[in-house]
């Protein structure tokens, strides 16, 4: 990804890297900063849900200790075991993608910024820019690993230009 997006920086004029802090992303973001040698911001904003004592359980074990306990069988305002809530996810992640886009709107110059962060994340934000209203029981809107995904400032308003693209793959 890191050598397409070098190939590709006319389209994409990435000019900083904000990533979550979990380690998949920081993996992720660490290959694409060196081959773009660009700065990166680490941020728990952008992780994905806090599954609390579930956190790097294997499944098997999870099952056991807590059958039955799944994101999408927690209500609403159920947080997991030492963790979030599904709306406590889904407003951490909207306010910081609306930190993110009004920070860029409140500058003489737009900052191209890569959130390098995970499926739930993205899910999260296609419901917002969708205007579709999120739950933790919706059908998930999945995203490809390592898939691309664009917002711009367009006519006054942010918009999804790029949905979900492995180009880079192929």
């Amino acid at each position: 990804m890191g050598q397409y997006l070098l190939q590709n920086n006319d389209r994409f004029n990435i000019e900083r890297i904000i990533t979550s802090d979990l380690k998949r992303a920081l993996q992720t973001s660490t290959i694409i900063a060196k081959q773009l040698n660009l700065p990166t911001t680490i941020s728990e904003d952008w992780r994905e849900t806090n599954n609390g004592l579930l956190a790097g359980m294997p499944n098997a074990l999870a099952d056991e200790k807590y059958p039955g306990l799944y994101f999408s069988s927690l209500r609403i305002d159920e947080r997991y075991p030492g963790g979030e809530s599904p709306i406590e996810n889904f407003r951490r992640i909207r306010e910081a993608f609306t930190t993110l886009c009004q920070n860029q709107t409140n500058t003489d110059h737009t900052e191209n910024v890569m959130v390098v962060t995970h499926g739930g994340v993205i899910n999260i934000i296609y419901h917002i820019e969708k205007n579709i209203e999120w739950s933790n029981k919706n059908k998930f809107i999945a995203a490809a690993n390592t898939g691309l995904h664009k917002v711009e400032y367009r006519g006054g308003k942010w918009e999804l230009t790029l949905e979900n693209s492995t180009d880079h793959i192929c």
